[in-house]
């Protein structure tokens, strides 16, 4: 099996540009329900995912900035607290498990280093359960 298997493309991903007003990120995040949304570069490649606690110490720590201008500050004025790591397309298994352990969702990149989708850790949960429960069915 590979890392294949449980990609969700990058055309059905919400995905941001370091461009993306804070307004704009806030605004994606509350109606598609995420915690976190992949940032890319212009170019496609991978930057980090911003998370609602990242939001919410820029706000705390830049009391100049509030929901009113935030159409006036980018997501590249946000320090990235939590590094969510990204795979290649190629990689084995076991370094996916070993990040979706500790990610609710893993980037996955291609051999340029450009973000081609994610791979949700939900969906891998769901495998597992389901090959568990073959097995358990089957004896």
């Amino acid at each position: 099996m590979n890392i294949a298997f449980f990609l969700l493309p990058k055309h059905e991903v919400i995905h941001l540009t370091l461009h993306t007003t804070l307004r704009q990120t806030i605004e994606k995040m509350e109606y598609h329900r995420y915690t976190a949304v992949p940032i890319l570069k212009d170019d496609g490649t991978y930057v980090g995912s911003v998370t609602e606690g990242d939001l919410l110490w820029f706000f705390k720590n830049n009391r100049e900035v509030n929901f009113d201008n935030a159409h006036r500050h980018t997501l590249a004025e946000v320090p990235l607290k939590m590094q969510n790591k990204s795979v290649r397309i190629d990689s084995n298994m076991q370094d996916l498990i070993r990040l979706v352990k500790v990610q609710n969702f893993v980037p996955v990149v291609d051999d340029t280093d450009k973000f081609i989708g994610i791979v949700r850790r939900s969906d891998i949960i769901e495998f597992c359960s389901e090959q568990i429960f073959k097995e358990v069915n089957s004896r």
